[in-house]
C-alpha cells in the first residue's frame, strides 16, 4: 500500500510541473525573434520558434521526396527519403515557425508567401500538398520508425533543443493535418534567396493542445552570401612542429562548397603550404584525412569524406609533383568529431582535414 501511495505522490507531484510545461497560445512573439530580412509574416501571426545563423547550409527540396534505399534508416530508424531536385544552399539561414490567427488555412499561408515573392519579381520552383509531397507528411520533427519527411529536412531534430511541451517544442513536433510545402526563389539587390514554406494543421491532444486545430507555417529563409574567411592559412614551418608534436594537424584553409568535393580556389595558398612541407622533408610521408559534420547519412559523409580527401591528394600531386606514394587518402566522415554537432560553430570545427605522419 505504501508503495502505490508513493507511486501516487510522485504521480500527482509531477502533474503541475508538466501542466507548467504546456504549450499555451503566446500574446507576442518569441523573445528575439524577428521576420527574415525582405519578408513580411502573414498578418495577426505570431513566432512561436525561431532560429537564425550568420552563415550556415541547408538541402531545400525542390521535388517530391523519393526513397533512397529501402534498408537505409537515420538515427531514429526512420527510412531515408530524399529529392532528386535537392537545393544545396549556404548563407544567412532563418527557421521561423508562426502560429496563425484562428480559421486560417495551411493553403493561404502557402498561398500569401507564393504571391508576395512572386510579387517581388521572383518565382516558384515547386509546391506540393500531402502524400505527393513524399515521405512521411503526417508526424512532427523528432518521431522515429517511420519515414523521413519534408519536415525532417527543413527543421532536423538535431536542431531541437527547447524545453519539452514549450511552444517553440510544440511548433515543430505536433502531429500535421493537410501539410503543404512550396520552395521559392527571389533576387533582391544582386543578392539571390530562397524561401521554403511548410504548413500544417497542428493536432495534438495532450501537452501542446493549445495548439490543437491552429495552422503553423514553418518558414525557411537562406540569404546566399559569402562566408567570413576567418581561417589563417598554415604555414610549411607550423605544419612541420604540429606534425613532429602532436603526430597531426587539422586544417580549415582546404575549402569544399556544400556536399560537394570540389577544391575551391581559395584553398591554392593551404595547399601550397603542404607541397612546401614536403619538399622540405622528401622522408615524409603524410596521411590525407577528410572529416564532415552530421549533417546528412552517415553512408553519405563517408563516402563525401573520401572523395574530398581524394581530391586533395589528386591537387598536391598535379599541380605540386608532390609523389602519389608518399600520400594516402582516407575518408572518415563524421566519425571523429572535434566538437558537439548541436551547434554551427561544432560543425564548422567539425569540418576539416587533416595532416596525419604515416
Amino acid at each position: 500500500m505504501r508503495t502505490v501511495l508513493s507511486v501516487l505522490s510522485l504521480f500527482c507531484g509531477l502533474v503541475p510541473a508538466l501542466a507548467l510545461a504546456n504549450a499555451v497560445l503566446p500574446e507576442a512573439d518569441m523573445k528575439g525573434a524577428r521576420d527574415p530580412a525582405g519578408l513580411a509574416r502573414y498578418e495577426g501571426s505570431l513566432i512561436v520558434e525561431y532560429r537564425a545563423g550568420a552563415y550556415d547550409e541547408i538541402a531545400l527540396p525542390a521535388s517530391a521526396l523519393e526513397l533512397v534505399e529501402p534498408e537505409q534508416r537515420d538515427g531514429m530508424n526512420n527510412r531515408v527519403f530524399a529529392a532528386k531536385d535537392t537545393r544545396m544552399l549556404e548563407g544567412t539561414l532563418t527557421r521561423s515557425v508562426y502560429l496563425l490567427p484562428p480559421e486560417r488555412t495551411p493553403l493561404e499561408a502557402v498561398r500569401n508567401y507564393q504571391q508576395a515573392i512572386e510579387e517581388a519579381g521572383g518565382q516558384r520552383l515547386f509546391e506540393c500538398r500531402g502524400d505527393a509531397c513524399g515521405g512521411d507528411t503526417s508526424s512532427g520533427a523528432g518521431h522515429g520508425g517511420g519515414r523521413v519527411g519534408i519536415g525532417d529536412l527543413l527543421f532536423p531534430k538535431d536542431r531541437i533543443d527547447a524545453k519539452a511541451f514549450s511552444n517553440p517544442y510544440c511548433a515543430v513536433t505536433t502531429d500535421r493535418v493537410d501539410p503543404r510545402y512550396t520552395i521559392l526563389r527571389v533576387e533582391r539587390g544582386g543578392v539571390e534567396t530562397h524561401v521554403a514554406v511548410l504548413a500544417w494543421t497542428a493536432k495534438d491532444g495532450l501537452y501542446c493542445k493549445a495548439f490543437d486545430g491552429r495552422t503553423l507555417a514553418l518558414v525557411v529563409t537562406l540569404e546566399a552570401k559569402p562566408r567570413e574567411q576567418k581561417m589563417v592559412t598554415v604555414k610549411a614551418a607550423d605544419l612541420g612542429s604540429a606534425i613532429a608534436s602532436g603526430g597531426k594537424v587539422a586544417l580549415y584553409g582546404i575549402l569544399f562548397d556544400f556536399d560537394q568535393a570540389t577544391l575551391r580556389p581559395d584553398s591554392a595558398a593551404q595547399l601550397g603550404e603542404i607541397a612546401a612541407l614536403l619538399n622540405a622533408d622528401p622522408a615524409l610521408k603524410l596521411m590525407v584525412v577528410g572529416h564532415t559534420d552530421n549533417v546528412g547519412g552517415a553512408a553519405h559523409n563517408l563516402e563525401l569524406s573520401q572523395r574530398r580527401a581524394d581530391a586533395v591528394v589528386a591537387a598536391l600531386a598535379a599541380q605540386h609533383g608532390i609523389a602519389a606514394e608518399r600520400l594516402l587518402a582516407q575518408g572518415m566522415g563524421s566519425a571523429s568529431p572535434l566538437a558537439s554537432n548541436d551547434s554551427e560553430e561544432g560543425r564548422a570545427r567539425n569540418r576539416r582535414v587533416e595532416l596525419v605522419k604515416q
